[in-house]
Order: C-alpha cells, then sequence, then structure tokens
C-alpha cells in the first residue's frame, strides 16, 4: 500500500482506517479459540510471520547486570531506564496490536483475525500479564475504543502499566484540536505523550519543522515528558538541528537481513510495506543516534512481524537503542520479556553510551 500510493496518500489512508476503526462497536464475544494455542502455531497458521519460528531462549532468567543510565531491575528481573523523570521497562508494550492494526502488508483477514482475538477482555488481560513480567510502559495511539478499554483497566483492574501516547489529531497552526487531545490524555492519567511519527515525517517533509516545536512545547508546558515520533531519519536530524526540546525519540530501527527486506533500488522513502520495511537506512540511523544523547525507544524492530525477536532484540540494544517498543500477543510475552533479558545480559559492547 505504501510503496504504491505514496508518502503523503498513506497519510491520509492510515488516517482514515484510524478513523473508521474509532467508530466500530467493540465484539461482544471472543472467537471460540483453544487455549492451547501456542505461539508457534498462531503465528504459522495464522499470520504467517516468522517472528516465533526459530526463537529458542538464550537466557535463563538472569538478571543483566545494571548498565550504565539503568536502575534496579523491577518485577519479574525486568531492568529499566529513565525518560525525565518516569521510569520505564526496557521492553515496553506497542499498542498496533491492542488497535488492530497489524500491519500485515496484504493479507487483508488478518486485521479481522488480530480484531477476534484481541477482545476487551483478552487486551486487559494482556496487559495483566504485561505488568506480571516486568513491564510497566505500553505505547500507542489515542483510538476512542481502545484508549476506553485503558482507563477500564485502570479503574476496574487496579492496572498500574504506563502510558507513552501520540495524540493523532492534526498539528495546525494554533494546535486546537491538538491540544484538546493532549489535554484529553492528562486528564486520563497519561504519563508521557509524543508526536506520532506520522505527523512528524509530513511536517519535516513539508518544511514545517516550526509546527513540531510547537507541539512539542505544547506537551512540555503540562510538564510531562515530550517525545517526538520517527519513521525519517530525517525528523530526528531536523530536530537536533533546530534545537527542539523534546525529551526523546521514539524511531524506527531494524535490520534488513530477512526475506522481504528491501534491496537498495528499493528503498525510495522512510517506509513502506512492500516490500516491508521501516527503517530505510539502519546503519546511518544507528551512527546519527549515537551522536544524540536523548533517550532512543526504537519500534518496528521486527519489521511488522518479518524479524525473529531473538534476531531483532540484540541488533537493536547493541546498537544503541535504550528501550525496545514491541507489539506482542498475549502469548508472546513471557518468551520476549526473558529475551529482552537475555539481549540485554549479552550485550558488552554497545555502539552508544546508554542515555536512559
Amino acid at each position: 500500500m505504501h510503496s504504491v500510493l505514496g508518502r503523503d496518500k498513506v497519510c491520509v489512508v492510515y488516517k482514515a482506517e484510524i478513523r473508521r476503526r474509532n467508530k466500530q462497536q467493540p465484539l461482544s464475544k471472543p472467537l471460540n479459540m483453544s487455549t492451547e494455542l501456542n505461539r508457534r502455531a498462531f503465528v504459522k497458521g495464522a499470520l504467517l510471520s516468522t517472528a516465533g519460528l526459530a526463537l529458542t531462549l538464550d537466557s535463563q532468567g538472569q538478571n543483566p547486570p545494571p548498565a550504565s543510565g539503568s536502575i534496579s531491575p523491577a518485577v519479574g528481573g525486568m531492568p529499566r531506564g529513565k525518560i525525565s523523570n518516569l521510569e520505564v521497562s526496557r521492553l515496553l508494550l506497542g499498542g498496533n496490536l491492542l488497535t488492530h492494526y497489524t500491519h500485515s502488508r496484504d493479507l487483508q483477514y488478518v486485521y479481522r483475525l488480530a480484531e477476534h482475538y484481541n477482545t476487551d477482555e483478552k487486551i486487559m488481560e494482556t496487559l495483566a500479564l504485561a505488568e506480571k513480567h516486568g513491564i510497566n510502559t505500553l505505547s500507542m495511539h489515542n483510538p476512542h475504543h481502545p484508549m476506553s478499554v485503558l482507563r477500564r483497566y485502570r479503574k476496574e483492574r487496579g492496572g498500574k502499566i504506563q502510558w507513552i501516547i501520540c495524540p493523532t489529531a492534526q498539528i495546525d497552526a494554533d494546535l486546537g484540536f491538538y491540544k484538546k487531545e493532549v489535554e484529553s490524555l492528562l486528564d486520563d492519567g497519561c504519563e508521557a505523550i509524543y508526536v506520532w511519527g506520522v505527523h512528524s515525517d509530513a511536517l519535516v517533509a513539508k518544511g514545517k519543522i516550526d509546527l513540531l516545536a510547537k507541539a512539542v512545547e505544547l506537551i512540555k508546558s503540562y510538564k510531562v515528558p515530550a517525545g517526538v515520533g520517527a519513521h525519517a531519519l530525517d525528523v530526528v536530524k531536523a530536530c537536533e538541528k533546530e534545537g527542539i526540546r523534546n525529551d526523546f525519540y521514539i524511531k524506527t530501527f531494524h535490520h534488513h537481513d530477512y526475506p522481504t527486506g528491501p534491496k537498495p533500488d528499493q528503498i525510495k522513502g522512510a517506509y513502506s510495506e512492500f516490500p516491508g520495511y521501516w527503517c530505510s537506512h539502519p546503519r546511518e540511523t544507528a551512527e546519527f543516534m549515537g551522536s544524540i544523547s536523548k533517550p532512543w525507544i526504537a519500534f518496528k524492530v521486527m519489521a511488522a512481524g518479518a524479524i525473529p525477536p531473538k534476531s531483532a532484540f540484540p541488533y537493536v540494544f547493541s546498537r544503541g537503542a535504550d528501550f525496545i517498543l514491541a507489539g506482542m500477543f498475549d502469548f508472546e510475552i513471557a518468551e520476549d520479556a526473558e529475551l529482552i533479558k537475555g539481549s540485554l545480559a549479552g550485550v558488552k559492547d554497545r555502539s552508544r553510551p546508554w542515555c536512559a
């Protein structure tokens, strides 16, 4: 879709898809899926992903030694870092599977499959399981119904997982609608807010870095950590050049060594689902991020399921990311949490100091 339509049209289509999903009612019943369904069977038979096919755990649960900039391990031995005054687990729960936006290329049925599996109840079970394994933060955009589930999880289940959310309201000169969404998120208890990567990419591409700066300053005015999301490295470069005062970055990062990864002549922009890539130049990304001391949350580290986590996680940590944001179904959380701890323990020489 992205490579055919082009970046600007992708933003329009993506936003239309979000609006469509926001209007949908929650499912009344989950599918009658066997409780014996495991990660390998589900991913191979349903999602056709390679993420779990070769996964064997390197770690037996040992806690990695504290890294420079890290703090004591949290529940379940999950290490944490700091973004401003916010303590954040090194592994964050991504929101796309919770909002049913699976990035499944042209396999359209997978969206419905995720929707039927991740019911409201299943989402709350997933959040509780994440907390059990030491994941204390999630990050997603703010569609209406999934946000209502997050609120219910806190109110009805006593959930403590922190939120780092990006508003999807348009960023214009007066920031009217954007400000309303920021304030609504803060009223709900959101702990940190960042500018959506789709917005950041478009603003920088159009030379409207001043609007990006205004959005960051608006967020900071409420005394919460303010971040910038990006698919394009040009966004990070522009922010640093212009001295934008964001507290952290959420930037795509993954290698290209997977069967559907892009060939050099196929990289035409910041991201494209055909072929599937979200980080166009990983080596350049690692090098540039190495010059920045702000915390970096890496996302799309598995290229939306194309790279096994056993390959993705060590690659990302060894090349400088401070945190990994990963979309996970409930049955993936325990394995991925252990793998994160093993990956951190195995990192000996990072190309970038720990910045969180």
